[in-house]
């Protein structure tokens, strides 16, 4: 049995992060938060890099410097810090804020599984009204997470975050 675990390729592990039997923290809760968490945490840090590399790509590509009129200001000064003097301090701007938006990113997932998970076991039920508390809950600590974030943000971000999960509750099952 030992020398199965030892010749289990990577693709392997993928298929078991799939069946829910990555984490074992002792609860459900617990596994599901960690789960979601770790799952959307990756996929943010891979949204941060490669949108980075993809503005450097057309920065670069442009010789002026100015960027396409599709892309705005606040996308474009994301990663403040990566142009600095140094190859190390642009590796080290990309790697703390990567490490930012992936923790964003987990915490969305994590928040919102959990809710979602706890007002199920509670309530007794998953319908669109758990959706729409978890997703209000979740945009709120999300806008929280912003740096300069106002009430009118923190209240803005809680309607479309219920707003969203709400949808994508009442479409599951359409599409």
């Amino acid at each position: 049995m030992s020398s199965n675990l030892e010749t289990r390729s990577l693709l392997d592990e993928l298929r078991g992060f799939n069946k829910g039997g990555f984490f074992d923290l002792g609860h459900p809760l617990l596994n599901r938060v960690a789960e979601s968490f770790v799952k959307a945490a990756g996929i943010g840090a891979v949204q941060a890099v490669t949108r980075e590399a993809y503005l450097t790509a057309v920065d670069s590509t442009g010789g002026d410097g100015v960027l396409p009129p599709e892309i705005t200001g606040t996308k474009k000064s994301r990663f403040p810090g990566l142009r600095g003097e140094t190859n190390q301090k642009s590796v080290e701007a990309l790697v703390k804020s990567t490490g930012k938006e992936s923790v964003q990113w987990g915490l969305a997932a994590g928040v919102y599984s959990g809710l979602t998970y706890g007002l199920k076991e509670a309530r007794g039920v998953h319908d669109w009204k758990n959706s729409a508390l978890a997703g209000a809950i979740t945009g709120a600590a999300l806008a929280i997470t912003l740096e300069d974030h106002s009430h009118e943000q923190v209240v803005q971000c809680a309607i479309t975050g219920a707003a969203i999960s709400t949808a994508a509750n009442l479409l599951t099952g359409i599409f």
